[in-house]
């Protein structure tokens, strides 16, 4: 009987034992399973992708290498014409001041070395001066700038070269497993949870690959560096991120929601300790493109201040600039409203009989805490504004709620749950006084 054992990689899979009716079929089982390891063909297609963006490189660099030598010919056949025309009217010179010349000058060995003397002072002084205005534009500011304006091009391309990483290991170490393992017999998570969590990431990971590669053909034409086209490419497609962004809170909400489910939080786990996510969790990664529009702002600003004015790109820089500082602000107001919505919501949820004044958008949340209500005393005014029972007889623990418009005040029962105090419970604040005791 010809058998096969295969062995798993990780603690709590039994091994298989696998049997064959003949040596033939279970080689062939063997070969197989040796062959479709899918992390290798993975590879291959990474190094091939590579192979072909260097491929493409190299094309597009003889392209321009051939337009340069063209035009060089046609520049050099242009001045090889001019300079025929000349040494024929030369030669014309030469022949009406023949006669009035003698060649004693030129065979005389003295003046060749004098005119040999000449020519090599003639070239050091060139040369001379031309290191001098070489080596007063390397140690000018404009040069200085130049200088700094190409670093921060360069950490530019680091910086998105990371990210884009960052967001391929969120989409192919989280996204796509978790989508095979709702679609299984016994999912973990369901396909409406795994689109809440991940919204739009993979689309936003296919944009930045596009911008990405951009970027790096920009870097193959160095010294030559024009981005404000890449940017005018990038600024349509950004309305994406007001979506991630905006769902960004509930994506959060809705994965610690599944993370109380045992399985769930295992199989991600799992995940998380895959050696690419270098030990860091699901929400870090899906914080990342929470800080890539301030990061384009900082950058748009660092090159604008080591970009002269007359620079061609200046104008389309502080376009792109002006673009992203506005969608930036929008984000940061819906955030903030979305925010607020959802906390006035968990917080209404929590009290037991409710409050339909938390249900106003315009409500605001500041602070909440515990308070201690103290015994009402009968002290000159001080009686006339009791809270709660008019028989407090002693110090009682009270959970405060403050907005911007109202001021709720709860007790909390011997179960956790919130209870909003009969009397005073709702204070408006549209219609009190704070009052300040100057004793």
């Amino acid at each position: 009987q010809y058998y096969f054992t295969v062995l798993f990689g990780h603690d709590g899979q039994k091994p298989l034992e696998l049997r064959c009716d003949d040596e033939v079929d279970g080689d062939e089982w063997v070969e197989a399973i040796h062959q479709a390891s899918y992390s290798d063909i993975l590879i291959e297609r990474e190094v091939l992708m590579q192979k072909y963006i260097h491929l493409v490189q190299i094309v597009e660099t003889e392209k321009i290498a051939a337009n340069q030598l063209r035009h060089q010919l046609e520049d050099q056949d242009t001045e090889i014409e001019r300079l025929k025309s000349e040494i024929i009217a030369l030669n014309k010179t030469k022949e009406r001041m023949r006669p009035y010349q003698g060649n004693q000058e030129d065979d005389d060995p003295d003046i060749k070395k004098i005119k040999k003397v000449q020519s090599f002072m003639r070239g050091w002084l060139c040369r001379r001066k031309w290191k001098t205005i070489v080596q007063d534009y390397i140690c000018s500011p404009h040069a200085e700038s130049m200088r700094k304006r190409n670093q921060i091009v360069f950490n530019m391309v680091e910086a998105e070269s990371e990210y884009v990483h960052q967001l391929y290991v969120l989409v192919n170490c989280f996204l796509r497993p978790l989508r095979m393992a709702a679609s299984s017999k016994k999912p973990p998570i369901s396909h409406d949870d795994v689109s809440s969590i991940f919204l739009n990431s993979e689309t936003i990971m296919f944009l930045h690959e596009i911008f990405h590669q951009g970027l790096k053909a920009r870097i193959a034409n160095w010294p030559t560096l024009i981005l404000a086209d890449l940017f005018d490419i990038l600024l349509p497609m950004l309305n994406i991120y007001q979506e991630f962004v905006r769902n960004h809170q509930y994506s959060l909400q809705v994965l610690a929601n599944c993370k109380q489910n045992r399985d769930f939080d295992k199989l991600l786990k799992q995940y998380e300790a895959n050696p690419a996510c270098e030990g860091r969790m699901l929400e870090t990664f899906l914080t990342y493109p929470m800080f890539q529009i301030p990061r384009y702002i900082i950058t748009l600003h660092e090159l604008l201040a080591h970009t002269p004015h007359e620079h061609i790109e200046r104008k389309s820089l502080e376009f792109a600039k002006s673009k992203l500082e506005e969608l930036s602000r929008v984000m940061h107001d819906e955030v903030s409203d979305t925010e607020n919505i959802r906390k006035n919501l968990a917080i209404e949820r929590m009290i037991v009989e409710g409050c339909d004044i938390l249900l106003d958008t315009s409500q605001t949340f500041i602070r909440q805490g515990s308070l201690i209500q103290v015994p009402s005393v009968e002290r000159g005014k001080l009686s006339k504004v009791r809270l709660g029972s008019l028989s407090l007889k002693k110090e009682g623990e009270r959970q405060c709620f403050l907005f911007t418009k109202h001021f709720l005040i709860c007790t909390r029962s011997s179960g956790g749950k919130l209870h909003l105090l009969k009397t005073g419970g709702v204070l408006s604040l549209m219609e009190c006084t704070l009052i300040e005791e100057t004793e």
